[in-house]
């Protein structure tokens, strides 16, 4: 199978949030980033930012939503002519299939018994139309944060929760994985790229508190990845745990026989959010909360996927929120571990700052107020105000910066012959 991340270089990228949970129900409004941000009458001019900004890279990813307005129809004329403009950027494009939501007509979302046929559907489509220009694919973006969402704290469709809701949706999710890696390499001659990608959190404990409960999180943020690549038997740390909350031999069983390796791994890690630890708060109770550990999340889990699964690293998303001067002074650290690891031997290939510009906060939609209100300033961009209910794209210093590092680059490697 080609790699076409394997050739030596390391790549600076971008990415824009397409965040799309398009359901409406009761107390909850549509989620549509780009609808949210304008970008679906502002990508050419997006675009251009993306070309302006040095980057190598660009995660992307279309509304399988919109594009799939019913079973078995598919609608490009939105995306015809952004593809267009996307190979005129020069970009390598990492094409991100799958961003949480699924199509209105798809009853219980992840646990419709015809999910993966139907995402699979959506790959072959999208790909078959696409796979000449566009060779690097997700099939989903961050399996774990999925099933956490929709069913574990059932937040999203199909809102189930609890350990059964979250194993339930994550092995539909890993199946859809795999259904959809195999039609991408059918539609495209077995030409494309894979680029699996998770989002990746430390938990810790202070003096023993809820010891069992931190040990199954840590082992959980590799259980994706173990169940595509066929790495989840008898003896795995969670056997016992997947056997307890409904997971079958024979399930298990198809995951050792229809298998999705990746080409490149990609790590997604926020240090705000990076590490989360229960501590007892002031009164005795038992809380969870949230500790900045810096580059030294970033770096564990580098040098974990490297060693556990033998492929090439990307950093898929990482940025902070805060100031200009706060997002470069994370820019600047973290770039800093990236040539650090590579002179050391590790393969780490890429780094992507996510997002371009500023994003929507997902609790926009349990909100009420207005959608200004909800801007994450995290982006090279800051999304301003336009006063007629949209947003500007306003430069900051740390564009200026970004273009500086992809600009100059990390050396390459020596490819073995």
């Amino acid at each position: 199978m080609p790699n076409q991340f394997a050739d030596g270089r390391f790549r600076f990228g971008l990415g824009i949030e397409d965040t799309f949970i398009p359901q409406i129900d009761f107390g909850r409004r549509e989620l549509d980033e780009y609808t949210l941000t304008q970008h679906y009458s502002k990508w050419r001019d997006d675009l251009d930012l993306v070309a302006d900004s040095r980057a190598q890279t660009l995660r992307y990813g279309f509304p399988w939503y919109r594009m799939n307005p019913e079973p078995g129809k598919f609608d490009f004329r939105w995306s015809d002519p952004v593809v267009d403009k996307l190979a005129e950027t020069g970009v390598d494009v990492i094409v991100d299939l799958m961003h949480y939501g699924v199509p209105l007509w798809l009853d219980n979302a992840f646990l419709n018994r015809d999910y993966s046929k139907r995402v699979a559907e959506w790959a072959h489509a999208l790909s078959e139309r696409y796979g000449d220009r566009l060779t690097a694919w997700t099939p989903l973006n961050e399996p774990q944060i999925n099933a956490f969402q929709c069913g574990e704290i059932g937040l999203w469709p199909p809102y189930f929760h609890g350990d059964d809701g979250f194993l339930q949706v994550l092995r539909a999710l890993c199946e859809g994985i795999v259904r959809s890696q195999d039609a991408i390499r059918e539609a495209t001659g077995d030409t494309a790229t894979f680029v699996h990608v998770d989002a990746m959190f430390r938990y810790k404990e202070q003096d023993g508190i809820r010891q069992d409960s931190v040990a199954l999180r840590r082992e959980r943020r590799f259980l994706a990845e173990d169940l595509v690549t066929g790495r989840v038997d008898a003896a795995h740390p969670l056997a016992g745990h997947l056997a307890e909350h409904g997971i079958t031999d024979s399930e298990l069983d198809w995951f050792r026989t229809h298998t999705a390796h990746p080409d490149v791994l990609g790590v997604n890690y926020y240090p705000v959010w990076g590490t989360e630890e229960f501590v007892h708060d002031d009164e005795g109770r038992i809380v969870m909360r949230r500790r900045n550990d810096w580059i030294e999340g970033l770096e564990e889990f580098i040098r974990e996927f490297t060693a556990r699964f033998e492929v090439p690293v990307m950093v898929t998303e990482t940025s902070r929120d805060g100031t200009p001067e706060q997002r470069i002074e994370w820019l600047d650290d973290s770039v800093a571990l990236m040539r650090r690891l590579r002179d050391e031997g590790v393969d780490v290939v890429g780094y992507t700052w996510w997002p371009l510009f500023d994003v929507i906060e997902w609790q926009y939609r349990e909100a009420l107020t207005p959608v200004e209100k909800h801007v994450i300033s995290m982006g090279l961009y800051n999304l301003t105000p336009d006063g007629v209910g949209g947003f500007e794209r306003t430069h900051t210093s740390a564009v200026d910066r970004f273009r500086e590092i992809a600009a100059d680059g990390l050396p390459a490697k020596a490819i073995a012959p």
